[in-house]
C-alpha cells in the first residue's frame, strides 16, 4: 500500500463544514472543446461541498483509507520542520494545489526516495521542478481543463471591477457614504475598449469568448496562432509579439504558463510600453510580472489598475507590497478553486502527464 501526502489550504476560520449558500451545482457534462468532464463510477463526496481545504481532503479519505493506504493531509508546508517535509521522506505520492502549493525542488526530491507520482489538484504545476522530477523518474500530473473556465470567469470579473471602479465604490457604501463623484471619477465603460490576452489557450480563449458580447476590440499574442476560422468567430486580431500588442490595448490579461521565457516578462521596460491608463490582469502566475514595477506603475499612474489572483511566494507575506498598493483588486489565488471547480479537480480524472 502507498503513503499519500496531500497539502491543502487551511479550513475556514469559522469552522468546517461551512453553511453552504447553495444546495447544488449545475450539471456540466462537457468542456467547451467537446472534452467530457470527469465521470467516475462512484463518489465519496457530494458535489458542492468544500473539498479543497484540509478537512475536505479532496473527498479522497474514505476511498484511500478503506483501500489500506496511508493518507496524510496537512496545510503545514513551509520549512524543514513542517509536516510536509517530515512526511515527504517516505511518501509514494504527493498531491497539492496551485493555490497553496507544496514546492517540490531538486533538493527536497533528493530526500523523497520513494516518491513516484506528484499530482496537481487543478492545473499549473510550476511549483514542481519538472526537470528534476524527470531526472528522478517522478511522474507529474494535473487535472486537465478542470478549472480553466473558473479562471476565465474570474478574469472577466476583475476586468469589470477595475474598469467600472467597483471595489472603491462598494467601500464607500460600507463606510456609510454616498460619494458619487469619488466613485465615478475613475469609472469607465468597457464597451469599445481594446482588450488583449497574452496566450490564447483554454483560459485565454475562455476570456475572449466571454468578452466578445461586450462589444470590445479583441487582441491576442501566442507562440501558436489560432486557426483562421477561430479568429474570425471571435473577431480577434493576432499580434506577433507581446510588445506589439500591449501598445494598442486598454486591458491586458495574462494567460500564459510560467517558464524561463515568461518569468519577469512584464518588467519595467514592457510596462512602460503599455498605454497610459491601461489595466493589467494576472490570473496566471505571480512571477510573470515584476513585483516592484507593478507597484511603481500604479503609484505613478502609468497603469490605471492591476488585479491579480496569483502571488509569489504563496501564501504571500502580510507585508507584501501588492496588499496595499493603490488601484488594485487582488485576491488570494481563489479563481480556480470555486466550489464548482473543486468538484471537478477532486475527481482526479482526465489528468495530463508531463
Amino acid at each position: 500500500m502507498s503513503k499519500i501526502l496531500c497539502v491543502l489550504y487551511p479550513d475556514p476560520i469559522t469552522g468546517y463544514p461551512p453553511n453552504y449558500s447553495r444546495n447544488d451545482l449545475p450539471v456540466i457534462t462537457h468542456y467547451p472543446d467537446g472534452q467530457t468532464t470527469p465521470s467516475p463510477k462512484a463518489l465519496d463526496f457530494k458535489p458542492g461541498e468544500l473539498l479543497g481545504c484540509v478537512s475536505g481532503a479532496l473527498g479522497l479519505r474514505p476511498y484511500l483509507e478503506s483501500s489500506g493506504h496511508e493518507f496524510i493531509v496537512t496545510s503545514d508546508k513551509e520549512g524543514a520542520d513542517s509536516e510536509f517535509a517530515k512526511h515527504l521522506t517516505d511518501a509514494d505520492i504527493v498531491i497539492s494545489q496551485p493555490f497553496w502549493p507544496a514546492y517540490l525542488t531538486k533538493e527536497n526530491m533528493k530526500t523523497a526516495t520513494k516518491l513516484k507520482l506528484v499530482i496537481t489538484a487543478g492545473i499549473g504545476s510550476d511549483h514542481t521542478d519538472l526537470k528534476a522530477a524527470n531526472d528522478f523518474d517522478i511522474t507529474v500530473a494535473e487535472v486537465t481543463y478542470s478549472n480553466s473556465i473558473s479562471v476565465a470567469e474570474h478574469e472577466v470579473m476583475m476586468i469589470l471591477a477595475l474598469v467600472r471602479n467597483y471595489l472603491p465604490s462598494h467601500e464607500w457604501v460600507v463606510q456609510g457614504g454616498w460619494n458619487i463623484a469619488d466613485c465615478s471619477m475613475r469609472a469607465y465603460d468597457l464597451e469599445g475598449m481594446q482588450v488583449g490576452t497574452v496566450a490564447a489557450g483554454r483560459i485565454g480563449q475562455g476570456v475572449l469568448k466571454r468578452l466578445k458580447p461586450f462589444d470590445v476590440k479583441l487582441h491576442y499574442t501566442d507562440k501558436h496562432r489560432l486557426p483562421l476560422n477561430v479568429e474570425t468567430e471571435l473577431g480577434v486580431k493576432f499580434h506577433e509579439s507581446v510588445e506589439e500588442m500591449v501598445k494598442v490595448c486598454d486591458v491586458v490579461t495574462l494567460n500564459c504558463p510560467l517558464h524561463p521565457e515568461t518569468e519577469n516578462m512584464f518588467d519595467k521596460k514592457l510596462i512602460a510600453q503599455m498605454k497610459r491608463g491601461s489595466y493589467l490582469i494576472n490570473c496566471a502566475r505571480g512571477k510573470l510580472v515584476n513585483r516592484d514595477a507593478i507597484v511603481e506603475a500604479l503609484e505613478t499612474g502609468h497603469i490605471a489598475g492591476y488585479a491579480g489572483d496569483v502571488w509569489f511566494p504563496q501564501p504571500a507575506p502580510s507585508n507584501h507590497p501588492w496588499r496595499n498598493m493603490p488601484y488594485q483588486g487582488m485576491t488570494p489565488h481563489t479563481a480556480g478553486t470555486s466550489i464548482s471547480a473543486q468538484a471537478r479537480y477532486s475527481f482526479n480524472n482526465g489528468i495530463t502527464i508531463y
